[in-house]
Parts: structure tokens; C-alpha cells; sequence
């Protein structure tokens, strides 16, 4: 994955964190193939009912405002192997 993509990413989901944070919740970065943002939800947005609609209606919004070439964001667990970050590139 191209460094100057992943910090692009890194610093809207920056942006957004503190938002998420105030709720009890977090976000992570976990992959990236095609266009599409994998993450994971923590705290309490990883069990809340209304997930789906934060991801959709907030976080991927602005994700593909701020950053070209982004189509969608879905979470982790829909993620395919070829599409997780390298330990390295951490």
C-alpha cells in the first residue's frame, strides 16, 4: 500500500477519532484492496446497535471526501486476507 495513501487515511480517521471516542467507542485501520477501507469498531461502538449507520453515514462519508480513490468502508470482518495491513508497514 502506498505510505502517502495509508497516512492520508490515517489522518482523516484521526480527525473522526475523537468524535467516536466521546461515545466509548474507537476506530481502526486494518486493511485496504480496491478502493475499500477495512476497519474495526472498539468499545462500545463494536457491540452498538447502530454500527452500520456510523460507518455508513459518518465514517465513510468523510473518508471519501477527503481521500481519492476511496469507494467504500466496511468493517473488518468482511475483509479478504490479501487486504490486511503488513505488520511492517505499521
Amino acid at each position: 500500500m502506498d505510505k502517502e495513501l495509508r497516512n492520508q487515511i490515517e489522518a482523516t480517521l484521526n480527525k473522526i477519532r475523537p468524535f467516536i471516542q466521546r461515545d466509548g467507542g474507537d476506530v481502526k485501520f486494518v486493511g485496504f484492496e480496491d478502493g475499500i477501507i477495512y476497519i474495526e469498531m472498539a468499545g462500545a461502538c463494536a457491540d452498538c446497535a447502530f454500527i452500520d449507520n456510523t460507518i455508513s453515514d459518518g465514517i465513510e462519508i468523510i473518508l471519501m471526501e477527503e481521500v481519492p480513490g476511496i469507494i467504500a468502508v466496511k468493517q473488518a470482518f468482511e475483509m479478504p486476507e490479501s487486504a490486511r495491513l503488513e505488520s511492517a508497514e505499521k
